[in-house]
Parts: structure tokens; C-alpha cells; sequence
């Protein structure tokens, strides 16, 4: 790879992952105010989890069917489009609840929205990362680093503000400050990708047709159950995902309420995890081309889980279990860079769109039962017993490997 000054151009980089850190900031700020807004409305942990049921299954839908969209119409207009239907969609929740009129089906299905259009969105602003290192001159695992950093620095950002804001402003004036981050990230991705042919919609050599858009759809999901590596991170991911939006939807929201000091409290616990997790995955950017991929990922994977879920359950307190997810936020942090090297270095580039969205289906594809399992444990046998439940069954999987 070139590192030569005339033909280094880190500037899309930059603008990329400053858009991708904006939009990210509003997702996050989204998945607090809004399980905070159905706690405060109705009291219920099981409608938290609809709702995050809601949210996550449409994402899942988006993700199956969207990869062949992605070259159509171009990475760029949808990643703009995702940004701003977000936006919209999250700034109707406080507006109609001010005006009186809003349902609690009114706020399923405006969460059903945000995650229909926000999973192509990421998927369009990942699969351009390659072509963005390499005209910045930068290696792919540095790159993967940096961008996996950024978003853990967007969740860290939100969570440290989230809680304090919901606590200042109220979980309905917090979406409103969320959906002005999209609005954004809309303008900043469009500008800093300009230009750029990669993110333009791709030369089709047959005309669009529901034929073709079934064959494409089919490539990418050949191309995934062909490839022995991409397969194996699927099923590895796939149980554990779920669980984990079971703790993030519903558990710790529930657990910062009822046990410790509220929103303040979710928002330090959230952040003292992002940090760590921004630290593991800056790291690995740039040492992590210095060892083995897989010893790494593996023992960071073994690390992540558990332990926190046991602490919660035991404890009322809130140092123990900040500690604990901060060990396990840094050695998460490494996996997302590793996982996105990989996939990156085995996907030809004319399929990214495709296989990233059949892969990010496929890892999802039980995350929406997680918060509603979750909400429904929580109301039917009590949090304790729920936490220790979610625990065993994140650890099992893993260790089983």
C-alpha cells in the first residue's frame, strides 16, 4: 500500500468516521431514552421489551433483504436516507407525546422504523471502510480500529450524557437531541464521501429487475454459507447477541432503577464500559497486527459475558459492577476490529454490501427475542433470577466452543 504523500487522502476517513460517530451517538441515545420513556410511562418491564422487540426485528427484516438495495441505489444516498427517516422517526415519539396522542402502538412502530432504515445505513458506511483505508494509506486492522473506536466512542459519549440528560431534560426531550444528531451525520457522510466511486450506485450488467434482485440476494447469502470462516463468526455470535440486547434493552435499565440510583447511574455503568471497550478496540488498531488473530478473539470472547450479569444479581451497589464491566468492556473491544478484518479481507469488494447485510441478518436473526424474553422474565420471576438465567445461557455457548 502506497504511503506515498500524493496519493494519501485520509480526508474521507475522517469525515466518515465523524459522520459514523454522530449517527452512532444517536442510536445509543435512542436505546436509552426510549426504554427509560416506556419505564417512566408505564411502569413495565415486559412493554420495554416489545418495544425493543419491535425496534431490532425490523432491523433484522432490513438486513435479510437490503444488500442488493445497498448497490442500487448507492452507499451514499442510503446512508443519508437511514439518517434522516431515523431522525424523523425518533423526533415523532416527543411530538406526539406532547400533543397528547401518543400510543404505546404508535411508539412500536416508530421504533419499528428506526431499525428498518438503520441497519442498510450502517451496512452502507461499513462496507466502504477498505477503499477508505487504503486512500488513506492506512492498514486495514488500523482502519477497522479506528472505526470500531469511533463507535464505541459515540456509545461512550451518549452513555455519559444520556443518563445525566434523561435525568436533567426528561426521556422525551432527550429524543429530540437524539434526533438532531441525525440530522447531522446526514449532511457530513454525504459531504465526506463525495466523489467517491465506491459509494455511487453500482453498473449493473442486466437491467433491475425482481429477478436479478433475487439472484444478488442469493449470491450473498451463497457466498456466506461458502465460506467455512464467515460462517463460523455467524453461529458464534448468533445466541450471544440476543442475550446481550436482553441485558442492554431491558436488565440494566430495570436493575439501575429498581436497585441503584436511576438514570445517572445506567449512564456511568454504560460509559465506564464504552471507555474500556474504546481502549481495547484503539489498541488493537494498533498493535493487533502483531499477534495471532485468533488466540486473541478467543480469550476476549471467554472474558465478556458473564460475570456481570452475576454481580447484578447479587449486589445493589454500584462500584462492583462498575468494575466488572469495565474489564469486560476492554476485552470486547478487540473483537469487533478483528471480526470486521477478516470479513473485509475475505468478501471481494462488488459483494460487501450484500454479504455484510446477510451476515448482520444472520447474527441478529434471535437479538429481537432477547429484550422481549427479557421484559417477560423480569415481570414473571423477578430481575435476580432473570440475570442469573441470561448469564449462564451467554456463557454456555461460548465456552461449548
Amino acid at each position: 500500500m502506497s504511503e506515498d504523500f500524493g496519493t494519501v487522502d485520509r480526508r474521507p476517513l475522517a469525515t466518515v468516521l465523524a459522520a459514523n460517530l454522530v449517527s452512532i451517538a444517536g442510536n445509543c441515545l435512542t436505546y436509552m431514552g426510549v426504554p427509560w420513556f416506556v419505564l417512566q410511562s408505564t411502569g413495565s418491564a415486559a412493554k420495554a421489551g416489545i418495544v425493543a422487540f419491535c425496534t431490532l426485528l425490523s432491523a433484522v427484516l432490513a438486513a435479510l433483504v437490503s444488500g442488493p438495495v445497498i448497490d442500487q441505489m448507492g452507499r451514499r444516498r442510503v446512508s443519508v436516507a437511514s439518517d434522516l427517516a431515523c431522525g424523523v422517526a425518533v423526533a415523532a415519539i416527543p411530538l406526539l407525546q406532547f400533543a397528547g396522542i401518543l400510543q404505546f402502538w404508535m411508539l412500536c412502530v416508530l421504533m419499528a422504523m428506526t431499525g428498518l432504515f438503520r441497519a442498510p445505513g450502517e451496512t452502507a458506511r461499513g462496507v466502504l471502510l477498505p477503499t477508505l483505508a487504503e486512500r488513506a494509506g492506512m492498514p486495514l486492522t488500523r482502519a477497522a480500529g479506528l472505526y470500531d473506536g469511533a463507535a464505541r466512542c459515540a456509545a461512550l459519549t451518549a452513555s455519559a450524557l444520556g443518563g445525566v440528560l434523561i435525568a436533567v431534560l426528561g426521556a422525551e426531550n432527550v429524543l429530540l437531541v437524539d434526533a438532531a444528531t441525525f440530522a447531522v451525520a446526514a449532511p457530513l457522510f454525504a459531504f465526506g464521501v463525495r466523489g467517491l466511486p465506491e459509494a455511487q450506485a453500482q453498473r449493473r450488467a442486466e437491467p433491475t429487475s425482481l429477478r436479478a434482485y433475487r439472484h444478488e440476494l442469493a449470491e450473498g447469502y451463497r457466498f456466506v454459507a461458502a465460506t467455512p470462516l464467515l460462517l463460523g463468526l455467524c453461529m458464534m455470535t448468533l445466541v450471544t447477541r440476543g442475550l446481550d440486547q436482553g441485558w442492554s434493552a431491558v436488565l440494566l435499565p430495570v436493575h439501575a432503577r429498581e436497585e441503584l440510583d436511576g438514570a445517572v447511574d445506567l449512564g456511568l455503568l454504560n460509559a465506564a464500559f464504552g471507555v474500556c471497550a474504546l481502549t481495547g478496540a484503539l489498541v488493537y488498531g494498533a498493535v493487533g497486527s502483531r499477534f495471532r488473530r485468533w488466540p486473541v478473539f478467543t480469550i476476549a470472547f471467554l472474558i465478556g459475558g458473564l460475570p456481570r450479569f452475576v454481580v447484578a444479581s447479587f449486589t445493589d451497589t454500584f462500584a462492583p459492577l462498575a468494575v466488572i464491566m469495565a474489564v469486560e468492556g476492554l476485552a470486547l473491544g478487540v473483537l469487533n476490529p478483528i471480526m470486521a478484518t477478516v470479513t473485509y479481507e475475505t468478501v471481494p469488494e462488488e459483494l460487501r454490501s450484500r454479504v455484510l447485510s446477510a451476515t448482520t441478518a444472520s447474527v441478529q436473526l434471535v437479538t429481537p427475542l432477547g429484550g422481549l424474553a427479557a421484559g417477560f422474565l423480569v415481570d414473571s420471576v423477578g430481575l435476580s433470577t432473570t440475570l442469573l438465567a441470561v448469564g449462564v445461557r451467554i456463557c454456555s455457548p461460548r465456552c461449548a466452543r
